[in-house]
């Protein structure tokens, strides 16, 4: 196997597609996002990016059947415009694989004809939020005034420690390409999947790119998850068992 193999399963022609990113960070933000653009729209398979900079593993489904570790581009009917989703298990494993497998998702976006790119992600706050903010960050001034209408914080110094692995990379890389690329990072405590930033970043990207979803799954979800947070709030009053700041400066 080459270090980085792109396989082509499907070409359709894609009418203005946006590249959505969702690989998994910090509470799992971005992931969740995207797994929910799927659940909840129309969607195609259309490429496969493999690596040996990924971990050296197999997926088993439940006929106990093995794939190989991958990221996957699902093509999405989202109504007036399509999008180009990107999400898998795992990011790179090292410094320059990061930087290998982001130009190797960037020659897939170009290849469907994308010029425009939204990671998200999470950025941590080292407690629990209830109401989570959306922080921002692009690779052009000039998109920071529509993204601030419809909601995005920019910060001064934040995300402290800037925006680490793909979804960092695809604002740098990308916009060293010439696409139009922006980071939307929802609020997260950072040692919980957090279903409630998930869906403010999705309603930030529903304003910014026009298209309807629904939140019933999600909100199910945060739900499940709010009576997790009480128990994490009984430990925080005790003082134990907290992760450091240190241990929560990875934005995914």
């Amino acid at each position: 196997m080459d270090d980085i193999e792109i396989e082509t399963l499907a070409e359709p022609e894609l009418r203005e597609p946006a590249l959505v990113e969702g690989l998994p960070g910090v509470g799992h933000v971005g992931k969740l996002a995207v797994e929910h653009l799927l659940e909840e729209f129309d969607s195609d398979l259309v490429a496969r990016v493999y690596s040996d900079e990924f971990p050296p593993q197999v997926g088993v489904d439940d006929d106990g059947v093995a794939s190989l570790a991958c990221a996957e581009f699902h093509a999405v009917d989202a109504g007036e415009r399509d999008l180009l989703v990107l999400t898998g298990d795992h990011q790179a494993q090292s410094h320059s694989g990061h930087y290998h497998v982001t130009d190797a998702f960037l020659d897939v976006a170009t290849s469907f004809g994308v010029d425009e790119i939204y990671a998200l992600g999470g950025v941590p706050t080292g407690e629990l939020v209830e109401e989570p903010d959306v922080l921002g960050a692009v690779s052009d001034a000039d998109a920071i005034d529509a993204l601030t209408e419809a909601g995005v914080e920019f910060r001064e110094g934040e995300p402290a420690g800037g925006i680490v692995g793909v979804s960092g990379l695809l604002l740098g890389l990308g916009g060293r390409r010439d696409f139009s690329a922006a980071c939307l990072m929802g609020e997260t405590s950072g040692y919980l999947v957090d279903p409630t930033s998930a869906q403010v970043v999705l309603e930030i990207l529903e304003a910014v790119i026009g298209f309807e979803v629904g939140y019933d799954s999600l909100e199910e979800r945060a739900e499940e998850m709010k009576e997790v947070a009480e128990k994490i709030q009984e430990m925080q009053s005790q003082q134990q068992g907290m992760p450091t700041d240190d241990d929560l400066r990875y934005i995914g």
